[in-house]
């Protein structure tokens, strides 16, 4: 069983029309294991973003206080691809197009990334999972062939990311706001490969804002983050209060105070 643990993270962005910093996160904590699915809410400007792509290692957040351990070992200062090596996966909500990379290349050498150099994987058993992959999200073999998210849609750009999530096997995944976008059908099949996940060896880190993929991809527990802190956590049911009551009602339970922004953090 793996343990992913965020400790008292604080955490500033540069404001570049400002030339100053301001922060974003002022002290997360936060623990889950594999076998778990955890759930982020909260309003926009909170920090749920920014929680997962510092978890990641992206270079624009920086950490002034606190730690990320990895099954116990601190990674605030490995670079993104040792992090994707040792397990962790990002999702994020506007995926990147790569030209001249065809979809079917990246996940192969993706899958090899964490391998060593004398179990990597046959062309055989590649095809043969990807094929199964395909199906399960109902994705055509003409996907594979082309450039890695180049001309796709928002929600052959979500699946896309579901199948790299199937295929490469991460102990943890940050999905950031995989629902954006998508109809109902394309919400259903992107979490019905999320749950096939679901295991002894897999976590996941569900950044949303609506109870509608919850209700898909049921949460062992909800975190609600507000003005860069977990507030609150509870189990699914947090969820649908949340749902029915909003967050000014969380915030008068808890007599916070918090301006409610929409800068997407």
């Amino acid at each position: 069983m793996a343990t992913l643990e965020v400790k008292d993270l604080h955490v500033e962005v540069e404001e570049e029309q400002e030339n100053q910093t301001r922060e974003i996160l002022k002290g997360v904590n936060l623990t889950m294991k594999t076998g778990e699915i955890h759930a982020i809410m909260g309003p926009n400007g909170t920090g749920k973003s920014t929680l997962s792509q510092t978890i990641m290692g992206n270079s624009a957040y920086h950490i002034t206080k606190g730690d990320i351990l990895l099954n116990g070992e601190s990674i605030v200062d490995m670079p993104v691809d040792e992090r994707a090596r040792k397990g962790l996966f990002l999702a994020m909500q506007y995926p990147a197009e790569i030209q001249g990379v065809t979809n079917a290349e990246f996940l192969r050498a993706a899958i090899n990334a964490r391998r060593a150099e004398d179990d990597q994987i046959s062309v055989m058993a590649f095809l043969k999972e990807l094929d199964k992959n395909l199906a399960l999200l109902d994705m055509s073999q003409e996907m594979t062939e082309r450039y890695l998210n180049e001309g796709f849609s928002g929600g052959e750009k979500k699946r896309n990311e579901i199948l790299q999530l199937l295929m490469i096997k991460p102990s943890f995944a940050l999905l950031d706001e995989i629902d954006s976008g998508l109809d109902i059908d394309a919400l259903q099949v992107v979490s019905k490969g999320v749950n096939s996940m679901r295991g002894d060896n897999f976590g996941a880190l569900i950044i949303t804002h609506y109870q509608r993929l919850l209700n898909y991809i049921v949460p062992d527990v909800v975190h609600v983050m507000m003005d860069g802190q977990i507030v609150k956590s509870g189990n699914a049911d947090l969820a649908k209060k949340l749902e029915s009551e909003g967050y000014a009602g969380l915030r008068d339970e808890l007599g916070l105070d918090v301006s409610l922004v929409d800068d997407n953090r």
